[in-house]
């Protein structure tokens, strides 16, 4: 008999007997099974599939200590609630800032006794010296990152702490290492894995197209018009939904009108004191809510199945967000509707967060810190006189440029580095960063002002080929997408593949993201997004395939 069989078994029956599933998928099998065997493992599957049971049923067959790292309070809660509620998993505690002092004394008793198999943080808690000391004392047998596109997000929002999990996997005892997301293109894929420096993962990407949600997007003239067709349009939509701005302040603009207009509605934003927040995340997710309105820190792995619209008023910074934000409508199945309403200028707040500057004086600060000998993250960011926050992202840039080593006390400088030459790195590679993300703005709006099928260009740009117009996107419904050429023939005839490895003389090594009759999308390590004429690929000879 094959091994594969009883492990089959075994697995399908703690997942039935323990968290009460009743039936995994085979991608589920084959994740839980390398990860419970010491492998690796990137999972990218649709919201919905099933990515905590995982780590759940991975984490119910190893012995020792699960940790998950989960990027928000409301979801670490939710996760918890899903554990207390199965039949008869092991026990799971939080460790996090809503917490009190009593509270987390007593979840560290319960990890240290052994009543606790699973521990839910956020990447800052688990950065933490004090946190990481009493954790590296114990059996680590699993390490989860939950919504692990987060630590490749460079936007306004970005939380530095991210990039310094791969480092504190090594202080854990290495672990095997679980990332989890429901959105990740192929360059943001292979950055979760280099990031987190996992060791030949198993790398499982499941179907990204969710059928049941309508795709639309309304383009407007001025913001005017724009408001009073979102606030319209939410009105007369079944809920409930959700509605994504780009400021804190809009969430309560648009609340207010909707709740005069007779809606249950609240806002949402990182403004907001911790027990507002979960209290309308608790009022949405019990049904009393008609919608919320929030900012993109709203909803990330969200338990709520009947969100039946998901509305954003103001465009989101990448199609990496806009796609992990819309993934939150129709989880039950049902028909769905997702609405992106679009103004070109709308797009210049995204551009003024990609194109923010780095200050060398706060680079020098940091190396001088590093020369006289400090090395905890917390010491070298009194020392150069800057904020922890910056400290930590300052670091993590002179890491990806070879002049910083994080290891176990924190960091270091590599022998012989030149101040003025590390400045000058880092400043090349965050030009190189703010290229890329200008470049993920123009391919949403190229989404936005597309006339072809906007299934076939949202799945595109994760390396997904839909070869026929969907039929459930406004292009379709209007007749634009119905004459969009073949994209798998397409593709055959240029000698392009999506997923193809390529070289450009001038931008260097790339992924082939998209293919069309006359273009295709091509993603480059140093350039970001560009989208190339095959007429001209091929008389110039610009690209040529690698391996």
């Amino acid at each position: 008999m094959s091994p594969a069989v009883p492990r089959t078994a075994e697995i399908e029956e703690t997942a039935r007997e323990r968290f009460g599933l009743e039936q995994l998928r085979p991608e589920q099998i084959e994740a839980i099974d390398a990860a419970s065997q010491g492998r690796d493992v990137l999972a990218v599957w649709a919201t919905g599939f099933g990515k905590s049971a995982v780590y759940q049923v991975t984490g119910a067959l190893l012995p020792g200590i699960t940790v998950v790292v989960s990027p928000l309070i409301a979801l670490q809660e939710d996760q918890l609630i899903g554990l207390d509620d199965a039949p008869a998993a092991p026990h799971a505690v939080a460790l996090n800032s809503a917490r009190g002092a009593r509270a987390r004394r007593e979840a560290w008793r319960q990890l240290e006794e052994g009543e606790a198999e699973y521990v839910l943080l956020a990447p800052e808690q688990l950065a933490k010296e004090d946190v990481i000391s009493a954790l590296a004392k114990r059996e680590i047998s699993l390490l989860v990152i939950d919504e692990a596109h987060c630590i490749t997000s460079w936007g306004h929002d970005f939380r530095p702490d991210y990039l310094l999990i791969g480092s504190l996997a090594e202080r854990l005892g290495r672990p095997p290492v679980v990332a989890l997301t429901a959105t990740a293109s192929t360059p943001v894929r292979e950055e979760i894995m280099q990031r987190l420096g996992m060791r030949d993962p198993l790398v499982l990407v499941g179907d990204m197209d969710r059928v049941n949600i309508a795709l639309d997007v309304r383009r407007h003239v001025d913001d005017a018009g724009k408001r009073h067709a979102v606030v319209e349009e939410v009105v007369g939509l079944p809920g409930p939904g959700l509605i994504y701005t780009s400021t804190r302040r809009d969430t309560e603009r648009y609340a207010a009108e909707l709740a005069e207009r007779g809606l249950r509605a609240a806002a949402y934003h990182a403004g907001l004191r911790v027990g507002e927040r979960n209290r309308v995340h608790e009022e949405f997710r019990d049904g009393d809510l008609d919608v919320v309105v929030a900012t993109s820190a709203f909803g990330m792995g969200i338990d709520k199945e009947d969100v039946r619209f998901v509305v954003h008023a103001d465009a989101p910074e990448s199609i990496d967000a806009y796609y992990q934000e819309l993934g939150r409508a129709g989880r039950d199945g049902g028909s769905a509707r997702a609405t992106l309403h679009y103004r070109p200028e709308d797009l210049g707040i995204r551009r003024f967060f990609a194109s923010r500057g780095t200050d060398a004086d706060d680079i020098r600060a940091v190396l001088g810190a590093l020369r006289d000998g400090h090395h905890a993250r917390q010491a070298v960011a009194d020392a150069a006189g800057i904020p922890l926050r910056r400290t930590v992202a300052l670091l993590a840039l002179l890491s990806d440029t070879g002049s910083v080593r994080l290891n176990r006390r924190g960091a270091s400088l590599r022998a012989h580095v030149d101040d003025a030459e590390a400045v000058a790195a880092a400043f090349a590679h965050v030009e190189d960063r703010q290229r890329v993300e200008q470049s993920r703005i123009e391919m949403l709006r190229g989404y936005a002002e597309t006339r072809r099928c906007r299934r076939q260009v949202l799945l595109g740009y994760f390396g997904q080929e839909l070869a026929d117009p969907c039929g459930n996107c406004d292009t379709c419904l209007e007749g634009h997408a119905a004459e969009t050429p073949d994209v798998e023939a397409s593709g055959q005839e240029s000698g392009y593949r999506v997923d193809d490895r390529v070289r450009h003389r001038e931008w260097g090594d790339g992924t082939v993201m998209d293919v069309e009759d006359d273009r295709m999308t091509v993603f480059f390590e140093s350039a970001g997004y560009r989208v190339l004429a095959l007429e001209l690929v091929e008389d110039e000879g610009l690209v040529e395939h690698v391996g």
